[in-house]
């Protein structure tokens, strides 16, 4: 089984090009802390190659950027080519098959800072308490 999820901040914008065949490919580094820290030593981060395709690619190109929150559901994948100077180079990258955002809905921001505005953070018509249940006046009633 090859299935990796991670959660981190890009540590720099996403780089899309597209293929022969117009589809969009998006390289991106996540930020991604680690769970422990040495003695005397602030907690560390691991800095992840990722890319994305298609539509997947087209979505991070759009609503994500440096800094910005992002899950990440997908595989890791190998690779190798050949440098200009002959050296075999090998890859590692985790090759996203699903990108969400984390946390909450950033007021007045919809896509990307300079990218097409189009997400927005307007309630729509199912946001709100299902039906069937009772909506809890403050956190105070929570049971747990």
């Amino acid at each position: 089984m090859n299935s990796v999820v991670l959660i981190g901040r890009l540590a720099r914008d996403p780089e899309v090009r597209y293929s022969a065949n117009q589809n969009a490919v998006a390289s991106f580094t996540l930020a991604v802390d680690r769970s422990f820290a040495r003695s005397g030593e602030e907690r560390g981060a691991d800095f992840i190659r990722c890319v994305a395709f298609g539509k997947q690619a087209e979505f991070v190109e759009r609503y994500f950027y440096k800094g910005k929150l992002m899950a990440l559901q997908g595989r890791i994948q190998t690779g190798s080519y050949q440098n200009k100077d002959g050296q075999t180079v090998y890859t590692r990258d985790v090759v996203a098959d699903r990108v969400e955002f984390v946390g909450p809905k950033e007021e007045g921001r919809g896509a990307a800072p300079g990218r097409n505005e189009g997400y927005s953070n307007a309630p729509r018509a199912n946001d709100g308490v299902p039906e069937g249940f009772q909506a809890l006046e403050d956190d105070d009633d929570i049971p747990f």
